[in-house]
């Protein structure tokens, strides 16, 4: 969910300019919102019962009927992907490293923790133990809703750490894994958040990224359907060519690329079943206005999966 000022050469906002990796827009750039701003008035609007925790976090456990973190069902992060994409990620993870080892991790763009603490959790039952987990977001509220649910939960390893993607302050090569899970269209500049994510990892670490609504074939738009529910400058896009680019100008190795079209047309699909049917304890939960946003949203999403605009994939890559 953090994102960083301005928008370089290989992203598109604003204006939907198409622009290459090579020739940077200087117009576009200093034209661009301050985005710490810009993220905290969009997910203010979409989640605003997350900023009431304690009050949300009843509202949950009534309709689960569970307590503790797994009563959550990923209620305390609502991603395109939510709790599948997470376990994508640790599937990736676990394929790559293997088990029974620990790790030190960040998840840049981390928002409200849903996503991390989620992820931390799923990581530890696959045998991966994390010493020290860290969420990195660059608006000062989402850190601090996130840091009290892992008070109320209890956790002691988790750290969050309010900055931009592009300047954690981790010393370089102190991960082992860092993580993005949903939040690359919130980074105006991907192509820095890659060259961060590089320098804090340590040799042999790994780089799994979820790509919801920010990847685009060469040559191709979102359609403004979709961009009326996720509006430029606070959503950009990236082409494939782009993103690869900026991977192997960030020194990564051994890159893979999943195409997740067929499963994230499927998810979506589901999800939005669930919304609908239980559109009731969703609005209860959130209220009616932010349980239709997010219903709009997941639609848009599909759509543009369907139609080609969008390639959801995940990636994931290896610091040498």
């Amino acid at each position: 969910m953090s994102t960083e000022p301005g928008a370089p050469a290989g992203t598109r906002e604003t204006r939907g300019t198409r622009k290459s990796q090579g020739t940077p827009s200087t117009r576009e750039t200093q034209a661009a919102p301050d985005q710490t701003g810009v993220q905290y008035r969009y997910h203010r609007e979409l989640f605003p019962a997350l900023h009431d925790w304690e009050n949300t976090e009843r509202a949950i456990v009534e309709f689960t009927g569970e307590q503790g973190p797994d009563g959550l069902l990923g209620l305390d992060q609502m991603g395109h992907f939510g709790p599948q994409g997470c376990d994508a990620v640790v599937g990736a993870v676990v394929a790559r490293l293997g088990s029974g080892r620990a790790v030190d991790l960040c998840e840049l763009g981390s928002g409200f923790g849903g996503a991390l603490r989620y992820t931390v959790d799923r990581l530890a039952a696959a045998g991966v133990e994390v010493r020290r987990s860290y969420g990195v977001d660059l608006v000062a509220e989402h850190c601090e809703v996130s840091a009290r649910i892992s008070r109320a939960q209890g956790r002691t390893t988790m750290t969050e750490l309010c900055a931009s993607a592009t300047a954690v302050p981790l010393p370089a090569a102190s991960l082992d894994l860092v993580l993005v899970t949903g939040s690359m269209p919130h980074f105006p500049d991907p192509g820095a958040v890659l060259c961060e994510a590089a320098r804090l990892l340590r040799p042999g670490g790994l780089l799994v990224l979820t790509e919801e609504v920010s990847l685009t074939p060469d040559g191709e738009e979102p359609s403004q359907a979709f961009r009326a529910i996720h509006p430029r400058g606070v959503f950009f896009t990236t082409s494939l060519t782009d993103r690869t680019d900026q991977l192997a100008r960030a020194g990564f190795g051994d890159v893979e690329r999943k195409d997740l079209t067929d499963w994230a047309v499927a998810l979506l699909a589901d999800r939005l079943k669930v919304v609908r049917i239980f559109r009731g304890s969703v609005a209860n939960i959130y209220g009616g206005a932010s349980a239709d946003l997010i219903r709009d949203t997941l639609t848009a999403a599909r759509e543009e999966y369907l139609a080609g605009r969008l390639l959801p994939a995940l990636f994931v890559a290896g610091k040498p």
